[in-house]
């Protein structure tokens, strides 16, 4: 299937304001980078650093910002819009309606679904998924092959949940959803009392409360809270293998990266990022605008919007163990060079 560019800026008209320099009528057969790009693909320049790719693509058309419109325009075919890269991200979602669309919702008929649970017009579940009691599915919501629904939960309009996740006892998941395979929402948070040397269960109570439009990688998990839920608030984006522990808040649009992991009642606020393999220790607290980069370990609250790095940079092994060696004296070096100022301010008072 083809679209052409006028098709493009027509169905986006409300989203961006774009104009198209060059022919409408141009027939866009596939979406590319710059560097693979080929004559009937459309492709995107979103950073300048990769302004010299621009000259030398093939691609049909480039959705370019405003400071590159001259050098896109020499190129050939292109369209101009404030943010390119949001652009596109809306492209890439025209194109996949378009050339992916949902099939009829259908219930496969080897699907468990309690006579207690709810299902709204248009709700799709897929073979071998079992549905528990007192269960509400809201209007166009899909539930793939393998999935394991439990008692009570509450699963918003058009949310989509691949194969083999698990949403237990008691949760419940926003609208416009989107949760990958494997995923589990609502496993027991890590809670245990030391008690004569042994550990005590300490049962968790709580559940899970997800937002709107919350997109939630595979293999990731969001452990139900032990007294409060745990909840990720509207807007929420986690890469696959996040851990999130019991009884964290995470504000608005916050994104975690792959592997990252958040200790139980840590909080995070709203437009925060966390790096791939990231660490944020537990009942900390991030403001709104925190930004952490990967394979930190966030080990104090931190108060203030801004970029965090706090890690070990990586080096040969000699340089590093050596380097090691004076990490772990840079207390004494510290006292030394204490004693060195004050005797130099000694001698400077004497002279």
């Amino acid at each position: 299937m083809t679209l052409r560019l006028v098709d493009i800026l027509q169905s986006l008209a409300g989203n961006a304001d774009a104009e198209l320099l060059g022919h409408p009528d141009v027939v866009i057969e596939r979406l590319s980078t710059l560097e693979a790009a080929g004559p009937h693909d459309l492709s995107f320049l979103s950073h300048p650093k990769y302004l010299g790719q621009l000259a030398q693509s093939a691609a049909a058309c480039v959705v370019v910002g405003p400071s590159a419109r001259e050098a896109a325009q020499k190129r050939g075919v292109c369209i101009v819009v404030d943010d390119p890269y949001h652009y596109f991200a809306l492209i890439t979602q025209l194109w996949k309606r378009r050339h992916d669309p949902l099939a009829a919702p259908t219930i496969h008929p080897s699907a468990f679904i309690d006579s207690n649970a709810t299902l709204a017009p248009g709700v799709a579940i897929g073979a071998f998924a079992c549905i528990g009691a007192g269960t509400k599915i809201a209007a166009g919501a899909r539930i793939a092959e393998h999935c394991v629904i439990g008692q009570h939960v509450c699963i918003g309009a058009d949310s989509r949940l691949s194969a083999r996740v698990t949403v237990a006892d008691g949760c419940s998941i926003g609208e416009r959803c989107i949760i990958h395979p494997g995923a589990v929402i609502g496993a027991d948070g890590f809670g245990f009392a030391l008690h004569e040397g042994q550990w005590i269960k300490i049962e968790q109570l709580g559940g899970v409360r997800i937002g709107n439009d919350v997109e939630i990688g595979a293999n990731s998990c969001i452990d139900r809270g032990a007294l409060q839920d745990t909840v990720l608030e509207d807007g929420v984006k986690l890469d696959n293998l996040v851990q999130i522990g019991h009884n964290v808040r995470i504000g608005k649009h916050t994104a975690l990266a792959g592997c990252a992991g958040v200790a139980g009642s840590a909080t995070l606020g709203a437009h925060c990022t966390v790096g791939g393999g990231a660490v944020v220790l537990g009942h900390l607290q991030l403001a709104d605008h925190v930004h952490v980069s990967a394979a930190s370990v966030v080990t104090r609250s931190i108060l203030k919007p801004g970029h965090y790095t706090g890690f070990f940079p990586i080096d040969d092994n000699t340089a590093w163990e050596k380097n090691a060696v004076t990490l772990k004296q840079l207390h004494a070096l510290r006292d030394r060079l204490k004693q060195a100022e004050k005797a130099l301010s000694h001698l400077q008072d004497k002279s």
